[in-house]
């Protein structure tokens, strides 16, 4: 079955939240609610909100023009002298933030190992080491579909343990509602507040989307249907991130539980199932790794082939190519020896830095008219687009001057 198939029999809005509920979306939500409570969920909200509008849009561009995100960019910018500059800008940006992905899905993966066979540096690189060459056969040969359902029904799992685990644990419903709808910044949080923003509104699913809309719809009668599917699919994986941070608020948190590893994570499901918390966590956190851990490098090498407008006949080997370099860039990464915990926690704060950029561009597509008509967005639509950009940037600015001392 061809890839244009697959994306017809899946919805799109389903993919990009399978995308991102993966091992950094699990990891930042825990330390999130582990360090700061409740108080944070209003960034995961905002988030989420922003997902939506933003996924909108994608898939918008992707029904209407037909054209995945990076093909319109490659077409609006081909007569402009600040062409290469741009697109420079653009390769990088998601060279970066998906190769720091990456080495966080290959952490998480590995992370996921260490929690059911133990804990050690040498097994640790072992396993990502493993988990690549892994990644890298599958993503090369195509037989990652053979196992696909096998690893999603995994992830599935831990995901229905978080609901029910919720129920069990009862966080706080004040400070739930008080930490969902009054925004701050607890000293110390705001590079877990970027991480929130960075692992759920992630820049490559913006390529993906408009690639993955395209396939299924081709007309402008079907973007109701659109609609609704990114807006249930999205909000469904915005309430799991916030389910996550409410159960380690009420697990972790409550108790001053400090998160170093898989097994720490684990604790939050210690009600529910015992001693068997740290399979669950474990198989979990590897299912999301590794899925994730293709998906990443795929969407690097679609989005590099569309901007660079490469002939059918070579998309393959430059999309392989491509994927391939995304994978070892970012086992080097998981292999420093950095804290995994930390790997996937920068590489999600990574991502919410670079976010400005690619939303940018998405906005400046979907004002044109040449290849939307009437359906460029409108003036709301801008203004809640702009709004993220806004926001991620200022988060983003904050931490930098902050670094460097002038705040």
């Amino acid at each position: 079955m061809s890839i244009a198939q697959r994306l017809r029999n899946v919805g799109p809005g389903a993919m990009v939240t399978a995308a991102f509920i993966g091992p950094g979306t699990v990891t930042a939500c825990t330390l999130a609610g582990a360090h700061f409570g409740y108080a944070l969920l209003w960034a995961l909200l905002f988030a989420t909100v922003a997902t939506m509008v933003l996924q909108e849009m994608s898939a918008r561009l992707g029904v209407v023009a037909q054209k995945g995100l990076g093909e319109a960019l490659a077409e609006l910018l081909r007569s402009s002298p600040w062409r290469w500059p741009l697109i420079a800008l653009v390769i990088v940006a998601l060279y970066i933030g998906n190769a720091a992905y990456e080495g966080g899905n290959l952490s998480g993966a590995a992370l996921g190992i260490a929690a059911i066979a133990g804990e050690g540096d040498a097994a640790f690189r072992l396993s990502v080491a493993a988990i690549a060459a892994l990644s890298a056969l599958l993503l090369w040969t195509g037989s990652y579909r053979q196992i696909e359902a096998a690893l999603i029904a995994l992830v599935a799992f831990m995901t229905l343990a978080f609901v029910a685990t919720f129920a069990v644990v009862r966080p706080e419903l004040g400070a739930l509602l008080a930490g969902l709808v009054v925004p701050r910044i607890p000293e110390g949080a705001l590079l877990t507040v970027i991480a929130l923003i960075g692992t759920t509104v992630v820049p490559y699913n913006l390529f993906l989307h408009a690639s993955a809309a395209k396939a299924k719809w081709s007309r402008p009668e079907d973007l109701p249907a659109v609609r609704i599917d990114t807006m249930v699919t999205v909000g469904i994986g915005g309430l799991i991130g916030i389910l996550i941070v409410s159960t380690a608020a009420a697990s972790l948190f409550a108790f001053a539980v400090a998160v170093e590893s898989a097994a720490d994570m684990a604790t939050q499901f210690e009600p529910l199932f015992g001693p068997h918390a740290k399979y669950l966590m474990g198989a979990g956190l590897f299912a999301a790794g590794l899925t994730s851990s293709i998906t990443a490098p795929l969407a690097t090498g679609y989005a590099v082939s569309e901007i660079f407008e490469v002939v059918p006949e070579r998309r393959q080997r430059t999309l392989r190519m491509v994927a391939l370099s995304v994978i070892a860039i970012g086992a080097g990464l998981a292999l420093t020896g950095i804290r995994p915990v930390t790997i996937i926690l920068s590489a999600q704060f990574a991502n919410g830095l670079l976010l400005p950029v690619v939303a940018a561009f998405l906005l400046f597509a979907m004002n044109q008219t040449q290849i939307l008509g009437q359906f460029i967005n409108s003036r709301t639509a801008n203004a809640l687009g702009g709004a993220v950009v806004l926001v991620a940037a200022g988060l983003g600015l904050r931490l930098i001057l902050s670094a460097a001392g002038w705040l």
